[in-house]
């Protein structure tokens, strides 16, 4: 009976291991190789507006799809990612109340593999992320 608790037990672990690590996508940018995922610990998805009032916005999905509105307020859906390792950490820059990652993204009708990268920041004090340093919106902190 103890040998079945212990198989279950270690298999119940090597199961959550697994299944704790993030979704990467490899694309290749000139003659990098480079991991992105879309999950970075805290909330990114969502709806960034110009100066946090108005259009044109970045919508980004969880499913690593979007929009991206250019300033003429044409929108592309987009694909886009964090850049990460290849196990999906984000790679990220601590500073003294942020943290800066960098988002990849590219045309959804893109035939080429044309990805463009932005900075995306999180400011913990203010309570705002900010896509390219213009478009942001407001977040809560998750319990």
């Amino acid at each position: 009976m103890q040998k079945q608790y212990f198989f279950f037990l270690l298999l119940f672990i090597i199961s959550k291991t697994v299944s704790s690590q993030n979704n990467t996508t490899l694309i290749k940018i000139q003659d990098k190789e480079v991991y992105l995922t879309t999950t970075i610990g805290r909330t990114i998805t969502g709806t960034y507006l110009f100066d946090g009032i108005s259009e044109p916005i970045v919508q980004l999905n969880s499913n690593g799809t979007g929009v991206y509105q250019l300033t003429d307020l044409s929108q592309n859906t987009i694909k886009w990612g964090i850049e990460s390792n290849e196990k999906g950490y984000p790679a990220f820059t601590k500073g003294f109340d942020s943290a800066k990652y960098t988002l990849w993204y590219k045309k959804d009708n893109d035939t080429e593999e044309n990805w463009t990268s932005v900075q995306l920041s999180i400011h913990f004090n203010k309570k705002k992320i900010f896509i390219a340093g213009e478009r942001s919106k407001d977040y809560v902190d998750e319990i």
